[in-house]
Parts: C-alpha cells; structure tokens; sequence
C-alpha cells in the first residue's frame, strides 16, 4: 500500500510547482521533500519526476497517482464536515480570502456577525485577487474564497470545487462631476483618458472589450489595482473609470458621478469552496452569512 504521506507530498508538487514551495507549504526541509519522493518512486516503481528546464515536473504517472490523492483528500474533506456536523456548536478556523471591494463591503460585517452567532468560530481573512486565491483554495491553503465573474466569461468551474452565487454586481461608467450631461454613452468618451486595472486582469480584459464594442481602444494613462485610487484619479478631472457598483458601496466621492452602460451588464459574485468541505458547518455558516449581508447591501 502506498503511503499517504508521500503521496500528500507528489500532490503538493502538483500544485505548487517546486520542491522549496513544498517544503515552505510543509513545513519540511527540501531535502526531506526529495528523500520523500525519491522513497515513493521505488515504493511505485516508476519515475514520477522527469527533468524540466531548471526544475522537475511530474510524469504521467505521477500525474494518475495525483488524481487518485484528490479524491482521497475530498474524502478527509466529507469526514471532517461529518465529524463537525455531528458537534452542537461550532468551532474552529475557516480561511477565506476575498478580492479588493468584496473585502471591504463584506468582511467587516461577516467577521462582526459571525462572532455574535458562532462565538467558537475564527475567521482569518486575507485580501487576494480570485486569480490567486483559486489556486490556493485548491492547494488547501484556503477554505473558501470570493470570486468574480464578468461578463462573457462562462468557463465551467473544475468539479473538484463548489460555486454558489452570492449577488449581481452593476458594472458602471465613472466620469468627473464636471463632465457635461450631454456626454451620455461610452462612445462619447473615446477620446478621454483613463485608469484600469493592470494588463491581463480580468477586469481588464472586460473593459478593453466594451471600449472596442463602443468603437474605440482606451488612452490608459494609469494603473492601479486599488479601486479607491481610480475613483480619487476620476475625483480629480484627470481620467474615467469603468468599475463595479461595489467599489464605492459607501458612497461616491465628491466630485464623481456615474453613467449606465448599455445592457446594464454586472459582474457575478460567487463564494467557492472545495467540493468535500461544501457541507461543512462552518462553511456553512460563512455561506449563509455573506448571503444576508449581500442581501442587505
């Protein structure tokens, strides 16, 4: 029989691409990392590591054997929330991470009504772009992350990992309070100067394609991923914006207002976990929670 523990070890190379991140993620020397894998191969009997530019990476086998170690962790996954299930209150650590404004708008609020229904239960929170925090999430770094969605994007989620919708976020045009009110359609910007999120971001990407839509590429004077600096940038005259309802939930600085797009589009919010820990209690109750404050906001 193969051993769990070395098995743990090849998976964590699947997903973190280096023996030193292994051992960082372990807590394990490097060397004992490779003592490790080195023991498996010959419990296996086939190489699972193959040279690969300065690094290695796994081989088919090793791959099939990596499969198999998903499943017996989705297992562990459904035991756990078994186990917490069957206890009458809740304890613990769950682990999420949330991108900029879901952050703000909702992890204040979540971590204060948590503590008054489930007292037992610690929340750590991390601000992480989905891009990153998916992977982690996979990696068993997280337990649950908020993500977004725009739109177009319709890519079915891996069936290793549960989605759950959380709200519809509208997705405006930001301009000056100056602009004049004839300036109604993104068309009429052509011309203007902005700030986006950085190149290959998601957000990015949606906003290059409704400018080329609206018949025009977008003068990208600044970038930045914090969204409270494209508003200040927009307070100031300097440039437009295309941002999501929620970066300014507590209200527009002066000097801003907002246009509709046409179709009204929005972004889709969604809470992901790992398919095993789905029915976790804990879980849950974090789920259940971001649904009330969404629905509030």
């Amino acid at each position: 029989m193969y051993d769990l523990g070395r098995l743990r070890v090849l998976r964590e190379l699947s997903h973190r691409g280096t023996l030193a991140a292994v051992a960082e993620a372990l807590a394990y020397s490097p060397s004992t990392i490779s003592q490790q894998l080195t023991q498996l191969e010959k419990d296996v009997g086939v190489a699972l590591l193959e040279p690969h530019g300065r690094g290695v990476r796994l081989t088919p086998q090793a791959l099939v054997l990596v499969g198999h170690v998903e499943r017996i962790l989705q297992v562990l996954d459904e035991a756990e929330a078994d186990v917490a299930a069957s206890l009458t209150t809740l304890t613990g650590t769950v682990r999420i991470a949330a991108f900029q404004s879901a952050m703000s708008a909702y992890v204040p609020a979540l971590v204060e009504w948590l503590s008054a229904t489930h007292p037992g239960l610690r929340v750590e929170a991390s601000q992480v772009e989905p891009e990153v925090a998916i992977p982690r999430l996979r990696a068993r770094d997280l337990d649950l992350v908020l993500t977004e969605r725009y739109p177009g994007d319709a890519s079915p989620w891996p069936a290793d990992l549960d989605a759950a919708p959380l709200a519809d976020d509208p997705l405006l045009l930001v301009v000056p309070s100056t602009t004049p009110r004839s300036r109604r359609s993104l068309a009429d910007f052509a011309e203007a100067q902005w700030v986006l999120e950085p190149a290959g971001t998601t957000s990015r990407q949606w906003a290059e394609s409704v400018c080329r839509a609206a018949g025009f590429l977008p003068d990208v004077r600044f970038e930045a991923t914090d969204l409270r600096l494209h508003l200040d940038l927009v307070a100031s005259g300097r440039c437009m914006a295309l941002l999501p309802a929620l970066a300014f939930a507590t209200g527009l600085p002066d000097g801003c207002r907002t246009l509709t797009l046409r179709a009204s589009p929005h972004r889709r919010l969604e809470t992901v976990v790992r398919q095993g820990s789905a029915t976790h209690p804990a879980v849950l109750a974090v789920r259940h929670a971001l649904v009330l404050l969404a629905s509030r906001s």
